[in-house]
């Protein structure tokens, strides 16, 4: 195997200059060595703790004292407020271990609760990735698979591949091989504060030659966008950044409609953002969600839990049409965002602009002898009237209108204002009650 990083090469390809300090590298599993190496580094100059399981020793079973490596790993990284980095690659339990192996995973489990929302935690899946340690790797906050691993649960799995793994958003991103994932994962630490009390890093920055000002390129610093999960709910489009020099979150709504995998997309986003203190910046082009029913109720109760209960500086840009729901989701003044800017072109609207010449205007269409035209017409009365940006801005709905060129300028100074900005005061409570 002489073109792939195993275990020790893995966590040198991680580290800055390859220089990593190994943690309990004489613990035993039987008569053999542990099958994972637990070490601390730097990336970019700030320390990560990391585990590295070994394939090549008993095929990377996990035993008593691989989780016991892994645990000590998660203590030391929780009470030192260092991120942690799992790169995975085994075939499953220590089977000698029995049981044991079993209450293992719960352990690991545990601690990864434990953490999550307190460190950053990222995972590579660079090879077979099974059973519990499956479920633990996807529950990181950022994930990458490369193209030849496996992900399952189960023997005999319908689809274990990166691809499918990436389109039902089991994965963060995919990538080709463990150079690009270690990339990945670098540029996902350095963007992420070191844990959820220390700020949220600043860079030296260049400012994009894009002129799409309304789009993530064009707010964000040149060279900055890391997407996250470009394969799944691709109604929604989430990428960590930076802007001005600042990292923030930016979530854009652009593609008509909204379905179930888009809010749960935005929603996990913006509970990353949330939990570190991320501003979050929102790009709202949306008519709301492709289904009336039911399915749609439950989805917009999700993104709008998760955008009421965040506490982070959320800023909107509505840079084309927000109706409804969707306008009270992801821009609602009140619970929502500290800012709400829209473009001269936005239209803001409780319904729809067709909706509302049927419903408000139902007489006025009797007799008429092109209905659809004379419909059209009293839509595209009520867009340049009481739905326009300046409408909204007129009875409080956004706060200011502004051209796309200014968005950026508009966005730096706002969060520059809201730095220093404090959770509401609200009643004790462990967590809220997010819908499934």
């Amino acid at each position: 195997m002489t073109d792939v990083l195993i275990a020790g090469k893995r966590l040198a390809a991680l580290f800055d200059d390859g220089a990593y300090t190994e943690i309990g590298s004489a613990r035993m599993e039987g008569a053999a060595a542990a099958a994972v190496i637990t070490a601390y580094g730097y990336i970019n100059g700030s320390p990560v703790y990391a585990f590295s399981q070994n394939p090549e020793v008993q095929s990377g079973a996990v035993g008593k004292a691989h989780v016991d490596k892994i645990c000590k790993l998660y203590e030391l990284a929780e009470r030192n407020g260092v991120p942690v980095v799992g790169i995975y690659d085994s075939c499953g339990a220590f089977v000698e271990d029995g049981a044991a192996a079993l209450c293992g995973y719960s352990k690991i489990l545990a601690h990864m609760g434990n953490l999550s929302g307190v460190v950053p935690t990222a995972s590579v899946i660079a090879g077979v990735c099974a059973g519990s340690m499956a479920v633990i790797a996807a529950g990181a906050d950022f994930s990458v698979m490369t193209s030849d691993a496996k992900l399952y649960m189960t023997v005999n799995p319908d689809n274990d591949s990166a691809e499918a793994a990436a389109a039902n958003g089991a994965v963060s991103l995919c990538t080709s091989d463990d150079a690009s994932a270690f990339e990945a994962v670098r540029k996902y630490l350095t963007l992420m504060p070191q844990n959820n009390l220390t700020p949220a890093p600043e860079f030296d920055f260049a400012v994009s030659n894009s002129t799409e000002y309304a789009s993530p390129a064009g707010i964000a610093d040149a060279d900055s966008l890391l997407e996250i999960c470009p394969d799944f709910g691709t109604g929604a489009y989430t990428a960590l950044c930076t802007v001005g020099g600042m990292s923030v979150g930016i979530a854009a709504v652009q593609n008509g409609t909204l379905s179930e995998d888009d809010c749960s997309k935005l929603a996990r986003f913006i509970r990353i953002c949330d939990s570190f203190s991320l501003p979050v910046i929102t790009l709202v082009d949306t008519e709301g969600w492709k289904s009336a029913g039911v399915g749609a109720v439950k989805s917009a109760a999700r993104i709008s839990a998760a955008y009421a209960e965040a506490t982070c500086t959320k800023i909107a840009v509505i840079t084309g049409k927000a109706y409804g729901a969707a306008l009270v989701a992801f821009a609602g003044p009140n619970v929502n965002a500290d800012a709400v800017y829209a473009l001269p072109n936005a239209v803001i609207a409780p319904i729809s602009p067709s909706a509302a010449a049927e419903f408000l205007s139902h007489d006025s269409l009797k007799g008429v002898e092109d209905t659809a035209a004379a419909r059209q017409a009293l839509a595209e009365k009520y867009e340049k009237n009481e739905f326009s940006a300046f409408a909204a801005a007129g009875n409080g709905a956004v706060d200011e209108v502004i051209a796309p060129e200014q968005i950026r300028a508009s966005l730096i100074s706002a969060m520059e204002m809201t730095a220093g900005k404090r959770p509401h005061t609200t009643v004790p409570k462990k967590h809220s009650n997010m819908p499934m």
